[in-house]
């Protein structure tokens, strides 16, 4: 029986019950990512996380997704490391990552990322390529078979010994120290340096030894032998289906201290490599090669300047020629993830749409792009090779990731789940759209979650959730973000998407460009004033969280109403002028707001912290050490400047998580902090201090 299946013993007309009132039932759901479709197009398998034995941390298995909606779901593999990534071979085995042991090591240690591959026909997974550093990512040629790995690797070091013995030789000196001579230094949650990514040929697998004989060893040939740091070759590479030819983009220097990438190209016998595509005002990636190995499709991304915010547009590049066409020219979405269609006549495409991240395809031969989906956020796209189907995760508000089946030429689908182990059928209320008007007239799109009875005789108290970005939108599901868990209490939770939104065109990406505080906040004004007009909402008890950007919003709210009564903020910009230098890619925002010593005026309109006297409303601060996107200095001087002021507030601090609250424990705890915090100021309940606390 699936985990979506209704146990027997329920009643048919009983709905189940909703694991979002237990937090222990909500961190423990499984959690789908990634797709793998074989050949023939008969299997398809996903990663599903899932607490751990002590209930300290995720751990991942392959499952096995039936693409006929027929079969229940099968697991694959229990390895106690885990297994993630899934891709199949030609011949139909299916190749993962793990840090599972090596059973035939004689040397004990903490293992690495390795590949393994367990066989189409059945039996164990076998061990098929390893490296003392792991391997980070994987490409296979789906006609062929030959393989390409990433693997970080040290400077100067040729092959995998040299490699380790320059980690080890640093490891028995006690250096930690890594030499940055260009920018940047770090990136998310890690620091980068002193090893940086390379892509290495490997060519065919090597098969199974019979017993009694030696296992093949395969050669490593390093394709990138230049790769220096901070980035190295990165991970955005594709492998053309001949396996003649491996695309990647490529980052290089921008100016003293920017960024950007480029496409290249490879040509795996020789080695050699050349650009093909270089466009000094683009970032250009997201590489996959048409069907015949004669094409290239990748996304353009137009830099960013003080006047425009970026574009998104798909180019088709010929290999022999190097020549572009741009595919969507034209079209008012930010296009992503493109792949080619079975015959290589079309291009199929994600990219925002009114509150959706909709499939979209578009002919080589010109036209508009034609949206397949209408309900829905769409990733990890498959095309079936005989053309028959495509296959995606699906999820929304309505529904976490789940392996959907779609037709690669109708339009306005919402298709229902195949059979998998992460499917909820019941949730602690209804989910709504919104429409509300801004001052200049715009419209702005919102999601609405009402609890569970919820209604004019018993209005809910309401929680202004603020998205992060900012140049993303509310509309698929997020385990960190999510309504249900506050649904589940009691609290409508409202999901706007202002100006500075994707989704909407370009001109509402443009109405927020440079002024934070200005149409971002008063669409989020306009949305709550239409939301508390509705009867189900008690307007005398509403409050505001975000995070990332999402934060920034939460702490300018602060500072400019009090008609909230209190304010989540998660590793938010408080101090716009020393984020700007401080975090990872600085370079990034710096074009939007400009250099802030020769132009300080958009650091000084929209910097929070200038208004910080302004704040009457108790605020809870909420930030992660190992955060490098916005570093740990805006949560403390955020924090300090709300206590010598005299705010109510309170600091939840994690040493060892990033922008996100990654870990099964502390995420838990982050929720219950958040509920005590807003049952105490918007319901008036007793301040409940978190027992693990």
């Amino acid at each position: 029986m699936s985990d979506s299946a209704v146990p027997p013993e329920q009643a048919a007309d009983t709905p189940p019950p909703s694991p979002f009132h237990r937090l222990e039932d909500f961190v423990a759901l499984p959690r789908l990512g990634g797709l793998a479709l074989s050949p023939d197009g008969s299997r398809l398998v996903t990663s599903v996380a899932t607490l751990d034995a002590e209930g300290k941390k995720w751990q991942s298995a392959l499952w096995e997704i039936d693409p006929t909606g027929q079969r229940e779901a099968r697991r694959l593999t229990r390895g106690a490391a885990g297994e993630s990534a899934p891709l199949f071979t030609p011949d139909g085995d299916l190749l993962f990552t793990s840090a599972r042991p090596d059973p035939e090591a004689k040397e004990s240690g903490e293992p690495k990322g390795s590949l393994w591959s367990l066989p189409a026909d059945g039996g164990e997974a076998r061990l098929v390529l390893q490296r003392p550093s792991g391997i980070s990512g994987l490409v296979v040629a789906r006609d062929t078979g030959d393989v390409a790995v990433v693997a970080s690797t040290m400077p100067g070091a040729a092959d995998a010994e040299a490699d380790e013995q320059r980690r080890t030789a640093r490891e028995d000196a006690g250096v930690s120290a890594v030499l940055h001579e260009s920018y940047p230094v770090r990136f998310w949650d890690h620091d980068l340096g002193p090893a940086v990514p390379h892509v290495f040929w490997i060519g065919r697998l090597p098969a199974e030894s019979t017993p009694g004989t030696a296992a093949a060893t395969p050669t490593w040939r390093d394709l990138t032998p230049d790769a220096g740091p901070p980035l190295g070759a990165g991970d955005d590479v594709a492998l053309s289906p001949d396996g003649r030819f491996l695309a990647r983009s490529e980052d290089v220097r921008d100016g003293p201290a920017g960024r950007r990438s480029r496409l290249v190209l490879t040509e795996v016998a020789s080695g050699e490599t050349r650009v093909l595509l270089d466009d000094p005002l683009a970032d250009v990636y997201a590489p996959s090669f048409s069907p015949d190995s004669a094409r290239v499709v990748c996304v353009s991304e137009s830099q960013s300047t003080f006047a425009e915010p970026p574009d998104h547009t798909l180019l088709v590049v010929d290999v022999a020629a190097a020549e572009a066409q741009e595919l969507t020219a034209g079209f008012d979405r930010w296009p992503s993830a493109p792949q080619f269609s079975a015959d290589g006549g079309s291009v199929f495409f994600l990219a925002d749409d009114d509150g959706r991240h909709a499939v979209f395809r578009v002919g080589l031969d010109g036209g508009s792009p034609v949206r397949l989906t209408d309900q829905g956020a769409y990733s990890d796209l498959q095309v079936a090779r005989d053309g028959s189907a495509l296959y995606a995760l699906r999820s929304g508000y309505d529904t976490p990731p789940v392996p959907v089946r779609l037709d690669p030429q109708a339009t306005g689908q919402d298709p229902s789940p195949l059979p998998n182990p992460g499917t909820i059928s019941s949730f602690p209320g209804t989910l709504r759209e919104l429409d509300a008007t801004a001052a200049d007239g715009s419209r702005v799109q919102s999601w609405l979650v009402l609890p569970e009875g919820a209604g004019p005789d018993a209005p809910a108290p309401l929680v202004l959730w603020i998205h992060g970005g900012p140049l993303m939108s509310w509309n698929s599901w997020s385990w960190r973000w999510t309504p249900w868990v506050l649904a589940a209490r009691g609290y409508a939770v409202l999901l706007p998407n202002p100006g500075l939104s994707q989704g909407f065109g370009q001109d509402f990406v443009r109405r927020g460009w440079g002024a934070w505080g200005a149409e971002p906040y008063t669409d989020l004004m306009s949305a709550v004033d239409a939301t508390v007009a509705l009867p189900e909402i008690d307007e005398t008890r509403t409050a505001a969280m975000g995070g990332s950007f999402g934060g920034y919003m939460a702490n300018w709210v602060a500072t400019q109403t009090d008609r909230f009564a209190a304010i989540v903020t998660h590793a938010s910009l408080w101090h716009l002028d020393s984020f700007s230098g401080t975090t990872d890619s600085a370079f990034y925002w710096e074009r939007e707001f400009g250099n802030p010593l020769t132009e300080p005026k958009r650091y000084e309109q929209n910097s929070p912290h200038r208004y910080a006297d302004a704040i009457r409303t108790p605020m809870l601060v909420i930030h992660g050490d190992k955060d490098y996107r916005v570093p740990i200095g805006e949560g403390l001087r955020l924090w300090y400047d709300l206590q010598k002021r005299g705010v109510p507030s309170r600091f939840l601090y994690f040493p060892d998580e990033n922008h996100w609250v990654l870990t099964p424990g502390n995420a838990a705890v982050w929720y219950e902090t958040v509920i005590a915090f807003l049952a105490e100021h918007v319901l008036g309940e007793e301040w409940r201090r978190p027992e693990l606390l």
